[in-house]
């Protein structure tokens, strides 16, 4: 299984919340997934961006790649 940490989309129309989660880089972008690690909300200012940086370490580790948008914002 390849798995992947990327966004999970949330909230309501035009008031996007968005979840980091681990999952299966085959799944579609919400539906089920592995691990909740954190969360990004891009609507107030300045923007939330709160993770648990063990658990991404550890996903790292055992193999889980980044999806381009998630490394932008952890790397913060």
């Amino acid at each position: 299984m390849a798995t992947v940490v990327r966004l999970t989309r949330m909230g309501r129309k035009k008031r996007p919340f968005y979840r980091i989660v681990v999952t299966d880089s085959r799944k579609r972008r919400d539906s089920g997934w592995i691990e909740s690690i954190g969360y990004y909300n891009p609507m107030v200012e300045p923007e939330v961006v709160k993770f648990d940086a063990e658990r991404l370490a550890y996903w790292k580790g055992v193999g889980a790649k980044l999806s381009d948008r998630v490394e932008q914002i952890t790397s913060k």
